[in-house]
């Protein structure tokens, strides 16, 4: 499943995620931002469990702003699997 949200507070301006069926991160492509630190970012969450992923990026702060794009991420990841979790119970019952 391809998605996309806009992040707050932080330098990049959106993120494009691709979920594989067993919630494994296939693909990521941010705009704006850091480019190095973001493809970085991108590379080591390849092929990772969308939970992982939020396990080990929620909560890292940037320059004191409460935030961060890895942190962001995080946010966008807890955001679709509640959507999952909602459409798979909108689904069955």
């Amino acid at each position: 499943m391809k998605i996309k949200f806009q992040p707050q507070g932080v330098c990049c301006r959106e993120m494009f995620l691709d979920i594989s069926d067993d919630n494994k991160i296939v693909g990521a492509g941010f705009q704006g931002g850091c480019g190095g630190n973001l493809q970085g970012i991108a590379r080591l969450i390849y092929g990772l469990d969308v939970e992982e992923v939020i396990k080990r990026l929620k909560g890292i702060n940037c320059g004191g702003k409460g935030t961060s794009c890895p942190d962001q991420l995080a946010i966008g990841l807890e955001k679709y699997l509640e959507f999952k979790k909602a459409k798979a119970m909108q689904n069955n019952g």
